[in-house]
């Protein structure tokens, strides 16, 4: 009796692991979270995947021939419908502007969210701040500096503001060149050459920045010579009118730093609200052929974004903001930079994908780059450190400004820029990888 008692025992327990995760000894498979994957995130459009030839043009006043024609095979990813402008990059600068704040007020618990309070947004142990704490913007910080109870506040900030001869005697401005954005993010060219190796770290192929954010305003001068541009200097970035306006004195170190904060920025909220870490791709800079390939608005071998072979269409209208002729900036409808809606969009539903201002890619400017590059997705990027070679930090910068002749419009034509420089008259718009084949799918 006592071993049919003990056969029953070990029947039922055969039963109850066969009933569990293992599926009765079948390969089930382990399936992460699922989540909706047809979301186009807030100011981007989908660009589908495709193949098309790319490069080239039938105008190289140049004679660079750097750029030859060739089939290549984009997968698909969402991009910015407009240029970032003022105000988006302008939470940036002030997220980074209160988040120095809080730290210097010397009991930051107040605002931040701890692993057990509300909507835990902790990933990887890491804690954040609560925005909802702190106010819109910051508004609730500032509003109260030198109120009654908020003496010890205000001396504590006192340390973000320019003071004795830095300061203009009567005024109190923030001092911006505090406003350091650090981050860290893994280098993926570093570990695919040295992660197999049994002596390396994962240390070794993560690079870390610490990056001023805020724009530099003075190239509305430094980038003229005998010019008045100081009302540009100071209304651009600060002033309402120029809200909607593409952000500019911002370089590739500047931008990559705002993708960044922007990816974090979304990854806080998702994991607030318990969404799967990594729903979305990071943000990024295009790569040149992702923004090529873009530009054309699914068209093949057109020369402009906007489809035809000509500058002006059929009602004698100029389709961009650019240079028309010597001394002439305004035939256009903008002098300098106009709003980031500004004229029609292309057949993908982006804006000034020509002219405006130029934008930056992720991609290294290298004429020999091009018989080595793969076709599919291609890319050559190149990170350089500060003291590299100058020639080691250019990159790629496409889509002709509001400066530049109609030659820098085309879609074919890249240029560049050392990625340590602003301009007036180059900004940029981030992508996001499709995780996945295809959204229509």
């Amino acid at each position: 009796m006592k071993k049919i008692y003990l056969l029953a025992i070990a029947g039922i327990t055969v039963l109850l692991a066969s009933c569990g995760h293992g599926g009765q000894g079948e390969l089930v498979g382990a399936y992460n979270r699922k989540f909706r994957n047809n979301r186009i995130p807030l100011g981007m459009v989908y660009i589908p995947p495709g193949h098309t030839p790319l490069g080239g043009s039938d105008e190289d006043i140049t004679f660079s021939q750097n750029g030859p024609s060739r089939m290549t095979t984009i997968p698909a990813f969402f991009m910015d419908q407009t240029e970032i402008s003022n105000a988006e990059y302008r939470q940036f600068t002030n997220w980074v502007r209160d988040s120095i704040a809080i730290a210097m007020m010397g009991n930051p618990q107040q605002f931040m969210i701890t692993p057990r309070g509300n909507a835990a947004a902790a990933v990887g142990g890491e804690r954040y701040i609560d925005w909802r704490k702190v106010g819109t913007n910051g508004v609730n910080i500032w509003r109260n500096r030198g109120r009654n109870g908020a003496g010890a506040q205000a001396s504590q900030l006192d340390g973000m503001y320019y003071s004795g001869l830095d300061a203009l005697p009567g005024k109190k401005e923030l001092d911006v060149r505090k406003f350091e954005y650090t981050y860290a993010e893994l280098n993926m060219d570093k570990a695919a050459l040295g992660h197999k190796d049994p002596n390396s770290k994962r240390q070794d192929y993560i690079d870390r920045y610490t990056v001023a954010i805020y724009p530099d305003t003075m190239v509305w001068k430094t980038d003229y010579s005998y010019s008045m541009n100081d009302p540009m200097v100071r209304a651009y970035y600060n002033h309402p009118s120029y809200d909607d306006y593409p952000v500019v004195g911002v370089s590739w170190e500047q931008a990559k730093a705002f993708s960044h904060w922007r990816t974090r920025l979304y990854d806080g909220v998702a994991a607030a609200r318990r969404m799967p870490v990594g729903s979305r791709s990071d943000y990024r800079l295009p790569a040149e052929t992702e923004f090529e390939y873009a530009a054309r608005g699914g068209n093949t071998k057109t020369k402009y974004p906007w489809g035809g072979p000509y500058i002006r269409n059929t009602k004698g209208c100029l389709q961009a903001n650019f240079k028309p002729g010597r001394g002439d900036y305004s035939s256009d409808g903008g002098i300098y930079t106009v709003g980031v809606r500004s004229y029609f969009p292309n057949d993908y539903g982006l804006y000034n994908m020509a002219g405006n201002v130029s934008e930056w890619t992720i991609t290294a400017y290298n004429k020999g780059a091009a018989p080595l590059l793969h076709d599919l997705s291609p890319n050559f990027t190149y990170d350089a450190g500060p003291n590299d070679s100058k020639y080691k930090k250019r990159k790629v910068v496409k889509g002709g400004s509001w400066k530049d002749t109609g030659y820098f419009l085309q879609n074919a034509v890249s240029t560049y820029e050392y990625q340590d420089t602003q301009r007036s008259y180059i900004g940029f718009r981030c992508v996001s990888s499709y995780p996945g084949t295809d959204l229509r799918n």
